[in-house]
This record gives C-alpha cells, sequence and structure tokens, in this order.
C-alpha cells in the first residue's frame, strides 16, 4: 500500500508558481476561489515581482505596416535579456528565441468603435509618440489619427485615453510615478501653435481627463547665453518643470538610475534633418551610408543641482553585422551594458540586438529567432529593455478595451471644419 505524501505548504506553492509566466498565473487563478484569493495577494505579487526583476526581458514591438488589412498592425514579443553575453568573441553571434504575446490591430478611421482605433507607426518622433513604463506600453500617432493607446502588451488589454487634439506635432510622453504608483502622459502643446500642455493621469475612466499644465520656469530660451538644445525635465510626483542646457543633440538614457546623454561623434538631429520625412529609416537609407564613425560619447549626471557630469568616450572595432546606421539606441540594463537595436525586420532575414559592455569595451551581438515569416514588408521594431511582469499591473481593470465618448473641444471642432471646408 502507498503511502500518500504530505501536503505542500501554501509558501512552497507560492514559491513555485511566482517562478511561472503572468499568462500561467492567470490560468492558475481560474482554478478555485482559494486560488484566485491566494494568487491575488498583495504578498504573492511581490514575490511574483521579484522574481521577475531578476530575470528582466527584451520587448519587441512590431509594426505591420504591409498587412492586408492595412496599416495598423502590431505584434509584441519579449526575449530573455541577457546581463552577461560575452563569454564568446564578439565575432560570433548567440541566439536568443523570442517569445510571441500578441497581435492587436489599431485599424484606420475616426470613431469611439474599438475597430476605428488608429494608431500607425512612423519612425519620426515628430509625427509618432511611443513609450514603455512598468510594464505598460503608450502609443500615439499625429493630429489625424486615432487617440492615445495604454497597452499591456503581454495581455494585450489596452485602454483608449480622452481625446486630445494635436496641433502639427505628436509630442506627449509617457512616466510613471513609482512613489505614488500613477501612470501619467504629458502633452507638449506646439511653441507656435493653439492649446496648452496638458497632463492625464490614467485611473478609472470617469477620472481621466486632461490637466492645464503651467510651465513654471522661466523659458531656457530667455538667456542671451542659452545653447540650442535643452533637456526639459518634468517631476510627476510635484508636476513642475525644469531645464538642463547641453551643448549638443543627443538621446536621453537611463543609465543604472541616473540620466545621462548618449550620442555618436558625427551624430545630428536626423529628425531635423527630416522634417518633412515621415519615415526617417527611408530618409537615412536615401541619404546616409551605412558606414559611419563608430565613437560613442556617454555622459552621465552625477550632480542634478550643480549639472555636474561624467564624461566617458568609447571606439571599437565592428564586424559586417553591426552598421550604426541600422541600429538604434534601445538602452542600458542593470548592470550597465547598452543595447542597440535594429531599426527593422525583414521575413527570413536575421535580427539582431547588440550589448556593448563599457567597462570592458567588448560588443557582442545576438540574433533574436521567432518572429516568424507572415510579415510580407520590411517592419518597424521598437525595441525596450528591462521589461518584467508585474501582476499589479496585469491585475489593473484600466488595461481592458475601454473607450471614453468622444468630446468635442474647440480645436477638434476647428479641425473638423477645415475638413468640411476642403470636401
Amino acid at each position: 500500500m502507498m503511502k500518500s505524501s504530505p501536503p505542500m505548504s501554501i509558501e512552497l506553492i507560492l514559491e513555485i508558481i511566482s517562478r511561472l509566466p503572468g499568462d500561467a498565473v492567470a490560468r492558475f487563478r481560474c482554478v478555485s476561489k482559494q486560488c484566485e484569493s491566494m494568487f491575488a495577494t498583495p504578498y504573492f505579487k511581490s514575490l511574483f515581482l521579484t522574481k521577475s526583476l531578476s530575470k528582466p526581458r527584451l520587448l519587441f514591438a512590431i509594426a505591420d505596416d504591409g498587412n492586408p488589412k492595412g496599416r495598423g498592425e502590431w505584434c509584441f514579443f519579449s526575449s530573455p535579456q541577457l546581463e552577461d553575453p560575452y563569454e564568446k568573441s564578439s565575432s560570433s553571434a548567440l541566439v536568443s528565441a523570442a517569445e510571441f504575446h500578441v497581435k492587436k490591430y489599431f485599424s484606420c478611421g475616426y470613431t469611439d468603435s474599438p475597430e476605428d482605433i488608429q494608431i500607425h507607426h512612423y519612425s519620426n518622433i515628430k509625427y509618432f509618440s511611443c513609450g514603455y513604463n512598468s510594464g505598460l506600453l503608450y502609443l500615439h500617432g499625429c493630429r489625424y489619427q486615432g487617440r492615445p493607446v495604454i497597452c499591456n502588451p503581454n495581455t494585450g488589454r489596452y485602454a483608449v485615453l480622452p481625446e486630445r487634439y494635436t496641433y502639427r506635432k505628436a509630442y506627449s510622453f509617457f512616466g510613471f510615478d513609482p512613489i505614488e504608483k500613477k501612470y501619467k502622459v504629458l502633452y507638449m502643446a506646439y511653441a507656435t501653435g493653439p492649446g496648452d500642455h496638458a497632463l492625464l493621469t490614467f485611473g478609472a475612466p470617469a477620472d481621466m481627463r486632461w490637466r492645464k499644465i503651467e510651465c513654471n520656469t522661466k523659458d531656457p530660451w530667455d538667456d542671451d547665453a542659452h545653447d540650442d538644445y535643452v533637456i526639459v525635465c518634468f517631476d510627476l510626483k510635484s508636476e513642475k518643470f525644469s531645464f538642463i542646457h547641453v551643448e549638443r543633440f543627443c538621446r536621453l538614457i537611463n543609465f543604472m538610475g541616473k540620466l545621462a546623454l548618449i550620442y555618436w561623434e558625427d551624430d545630428f538631429d536626423i529628425y531635423e534633418a527630416a522634417t518633412s520625412d515621415l519615415d526617417v529609416d527611408k530618409y537615412l537609407k536615401k541619404k546616409l551610408v551605412a558606414d559611419a564613425n563608430n565613437e560613442l560619447h556617454v555622459w552621465v549626471l552625477e550632480d542634478v543641482a550643480k549639472q555636474d557630469w561624467s564624461k566617458y568616450t568609447y571606439t571599437w572595432s565592428t564586424d559586417k553585422i553591426f552598421f550604426r546606421r541600422h541600429v538604434y539606441i534601445a538602452g542600458v540594463t542593470a548592470s550597465g551594458a547598452i543595447v542597440f537595436s535594429m531599426r527593422n525586420y525583414t521575413s527570413k532575414k536575421p535580427f539582431y540586438v547588440f550589448y556593448f559592455n563599457p567597462e570592458r569595451n567588448i560588443l557582442q551581438s545576438v540574433e533574436i529567432q521567432g518572429f516568424g515569416k507572415g510579415f510580407k514588408n520590411p517592419c518597424s521594431v521598437r525595441t525596450f529593455v528591462n521589461h518584467v511582469e508585474d501582476l499589479h499591473v496585469n491585475d489593473l481593470e484600466l488595461p481592458k478595451p475601454f473607450h471614453p465618448p468622444r468630446r468635442a473641444t474647440k480645436y477638434s471642432e476647428s479641425h473638423k471644419e477645415r475638413k468640411r471646408a476642403r470636401k
């Protein structure tokens, strides 16, 4: 006669389940009311987040503008983020498998139905905003398109934000306040156009609205000794602006918890140069050769008040895979590796990300496999580092298909009148 094994403790069950993917946890919660209660406790959510933080992933948002339905299809994948991928020489590419999460179709149109959200991808940031923060993705197209969308790339659940008419450029930014656990969207009005800066706090549908935000600091260009480029900082908690003057065009990254500037020696403002081009990738293909200067500069802000920077310069020899004009800076891992990603994915052709270790001056290429062969045309890819699953996000009642009623504003009304006048 076989002896029955003693039942596992609750702590052991939680420890085992916390190592599973979020979608598996969701299925376990459907087993019984006891499981639903057990896996929804703050303790388990914190345990799950701790496990997830220990194994961050790369998130890939692929805009398939060549699908049969037309533009507006997005596919989300993720792959393990390698913290120390430098075992082999830089001439040998590692391989990492991508996991498919969900496909979302944000279609053409201008109505309130779910089928008529319109989020077309443009590689020029003057006409398209895309941001990631703490498990959620933010998408917003130009003024002729639909309203901004906040989406959970792991589950596909999303919310459509209230309408905000954008004059000429779609400058908006997505942030997360880790203290108050609130997501916020900052809209920056066009400098010479109508409207005001506005802020929206992501929350219950009835409470979501755009609030006017005053720029409380003196205009950074009032000073005669100003620089051509200025970093505009917005504190999500105090909701106040501040400015940091910089010497040249650059990109901003989170370098191990500190603000950092990163640029190439021969960098220039491609968005200004391609001001009439919605597709910067096509501009680069037409105007620039793939071979370029590989001298990389990184400035890390050590003291905000004094604007004291630590400045580093890196150079390395590359192989036939890494072409600077074909990649962009995706971010920095927790261990300090700078991640570059290819701008586009073409079916049946390899797709690479690159890890650069500043301390060892090593560049390692990693081939990402698993995107599939269903993409008929080259697709734009947005890559984000340090993606983790957070059950606090997955359990939000907000990221579901939610469409607030369209409210006319004097700017949207005048826009519609101009459209009618043209007919």
